[in-house]
């Protein structure tokens, strides 16, 4: 531990561990509660593990390259911030959502046949538009990928070494 706080290190385990959370949350959502998920939810899932990856690797490199991590980390998780408003202020109201952006990614990526289980949509962006406490889900989402990018901003714009 640092003399102000927790090294960038540990900040890094924790947006890693907490993006991971995050799509285990969204797989217990959709198979224990039936929440399925849109083209712009899947394509939120795959930011967190991207985020996650480059913030636990970052953690455990050294300097210029934890730095080059995190900055990566922080571009992921910002992607995500900007993909869950678009789902929320655009897709939402959109009677469908096939074959956007999100779509396009998803299906270059064919993490739609690799992993169907995870990244597979199976709703609409109306029908995934559900609240949670009140809060529309994606919400949720944004502020989980804020916290990640001011986490890994911070880890690299810090002082010292």
């Amino acid at each position: 531990m640092s003399r102000r706080g927790y090294s960038s290190s540990v900040w890094l385990l924790i947006v890693a561990v907490t993006s991971f959370a995050a799509v285990g949350a969204a797989l217990v959502s959709q198979y224990y509660f039936d929440l399925q998920p849109c083209p712009w939810c899947t394509f939120q899932r795959l930011l967190f593990i991207v985020t996650g990856l480059l913030a636990l690797f970052a953690a455990v490199m050294p300097g210029v390259l934890q730095r080059l991590l995190a900055l990566l980390a922080a571009a992921a998780a910002l992607g995500g911030v900007a993909s869950a408003l678009w789902q929320h202020f655009v897709a939402a109201a959109s009677d469908s959502c096939a074959m956007t952006f999100a779509d396009n990614v998803m299906g270059q990526l064919r993490l739609f046949d690799l992993a169907p289980s995870v990244f597979s949509p199976t709703a609409s962006c109306a029908e995934a538009a559900v609240k949670l406490l009140g809060v529309p889900y994606e919400f949720y989402s944004l502020a989980l990928f804020a916290f990640g990018a001011i986490v890994c901003l911070r880890a690299v714009f810090r002082r010292g070494a």
